[in-house]
């Protein structure tokens, strides 16, 4: 697969989820650090007021009463990172929260009696019945219940906001590789190589006295730097908006390659004005040529189509360029796996993307998408 795809720079994009589990790390380590710490100064507070720091008893039933709490809390923030729904404000997340602490604080009131009658002891006239009265009571228990829902609330508070930096971290970098996506895609357009062989092919059938042909290839190279020079680089466009600068790009393609290159577009009225990702097509349109029909002595053939069923839209490039003996492997290329990056990022898992080798020789790129009218005047 790294044969038929761009290089590119390094992938940053996993860079970035490197760096996101490194701060995610540190994030977990103060978490643990900072809870553990409140809680051994309340543990040493709460010994103090009974009797003293020094006194065993004392410093067990602090250390009890808090650490219990502090291992909620580090529980909280455990599962909260590894299931989200732990941490969130819903129904379902309350049905499962609400239970849990009103089991949890019967067990706690239950392991603080019990501490009282062990080989430690308490001083004073303390006895079972009366350390009961003390601990089992309505205000008591209502506490136990108050303060788990304290614990959760801090908890959910602070991981749902690391996890809102994640995102605009992710959405950041996205940014970052639209920007980068598109100053390839112009650098691609300007290239001295294929700046070279346009204008060479130009002048060619200028000499040939085929000047309607040539006004023609050069009236697509202005429509491809113009209209890569006025984007404003929005994360979607309509895909009509898309297929300007990708037939464009095939028209001076077709000119140059006359009879080796064959283009069949087929586009469903219906799919013009779904959105779709900013320039989504045509880096695998020009690696279809590039990497494909490039290669061919004769006859290669391009193939793009887009069509709407139902809610989804369907996109697909095909291209004859390798044999069946020749065809790369499918694998996890840089290019490949930015443009599923991207797609993950717009579509999360409602979106379905293959790119493999054809059993009749050439390569196709399937890519399917959540329909979505352009609504806002985009142009």
């Amino acid at each position: 697969m790294a044969s038929r795809w761009n290089a590119g720079s390094v992938d940053s994009a996993r860079n970035a989820g490197v760096a996101d589990g490194a701060r995610g790390s540190h994030v977990w380590l103060n978490g643990h650090v900072i809870t553990f710490s409140i809680a051994a100064l309340l543990a040493l507070v709460t010994a103090n007021e009974c009797q003293s720091i020094t006194h065993p008893a004392s410093l067990v039933y602090g250390v009890v009463l808090w650490g219990w709490w502090g291992v909620i809390a580090s529980a909280m923030w455990t599962l909260g990172k590894q299931q989200p729904l732990v941490s969130s404000f819903t129904v379902k997340a309350m049905a499962i929260h609400v239970p849990l602490a009103a089991l949890l604080g019967a067990a706690h009131l239950t392991l603080l009696w019990g501490l009282g009658f062990t080989a430690l002891g308490w001083e004073g006239n303390a006895t079972p019945e009366t350390m009961a009265r003390y601990l089992f009571n309505v205000n008591r228990y209502g506490i136990e219940i108050l303060l788990y829902g304290f614990l959760f609330a801090i908890v959910s508070v602070v991981q749902n906001q690391v996890r809102a930096q994640r995102e605009a971290m992710r959405s950041l970098e996205l940014e970052r590789q639209l920007s980068a996506a598109q100053l390839r895609a112009l650098q691609m357009q300007m290239e001295p190589h294929f700046l070279f062989n346009t204008l060479n092919s130009i002048t060619a059938l200028v000499e040939l006295g085929r000047q309607k042909e040539a006004a023609e290839m050069l009236a697509h190279l202005n429509a491809i730097l113009k209209s890569t020079l006025k984007r404003t680089t929005p994360e979607k466009v309509p895909l009509s908006q898309e297929l300007e600068i990708v037939e464009s790009y095939l028209a001076i393609e077709q000119a140059r390659f006359a009879e080796r290159l064959r283009i069949e577009i087929k586009v469903e009225p219906g799919a013009l004005d779904g959105l779709v990702p900013c320039f989504l097509l045509q880096p695998i349109v020009e690696n279809a040529i590039r990497h494909g029909i490039a290669n061919c002595e004769s006859d290669g053939l391009v193939e793009a189509s887009a069509r709407r069923e139902g809610d989804m839209l369907r996109l697909l490039v095909r291209d004859s360029g390798y044999g069946i003996d020749q065809r790369p492997k499918p694998g996890n290329g840089i290019g490949l796996s930015n443009t599923r990056e991207r797609l993950a990022h717009f579509y999360h898992e409602a979106y379905d993307m293959r790119a493999l080798p054809l059993d009749r020789g050439g390569f196709e790129v399937a890519i399917t998408i959540p329909y979505e009218q352009n609504l806002n005047g985009i142009e």
